[in-house]
């Protein structure tokens, strides 16, 4: 089966997000009243796994090993077989 993994990376909250902090203060000099931003990255992955629990095994996998930095960066997988993004 076909699936599509998307996850999700951000800075962990004890972590400076300096990204996030421009964001912030564009923001404000445009008028608008925010009280905070944090900034990520989105990777959409598409791959073939036997089933949803290997996929979802192999998408944790994924972002252990490259797509996050432990030290710096937490993730959230979200899964879906890959048909249901064709619709």
């Amino acid at each position: 089966m076909r699936f599509v993994a998307r996850v999700l990376v951000r800075p962990k909250a004890e972590v400076r997000d300096p990204q996030g902090e421009a964001v912030f203060a564009a923001l404000r000099s445009l008028g608008h009243d925010v009280f905070g931003v944090r900034t990520g990255k989105e990777i959409v992955v598409t791959f073939d796994a036997a089933d949803e629990r290997a996929a979802r095994e192999a998408a944790e996998r994924m972002g252990d090993q490259l797509l996050a930095n432990p030290v710096i960066e937490s993730y959230e997988v979200t899964l879906e077989p890959a048909a249901a993004m064709a619709r």
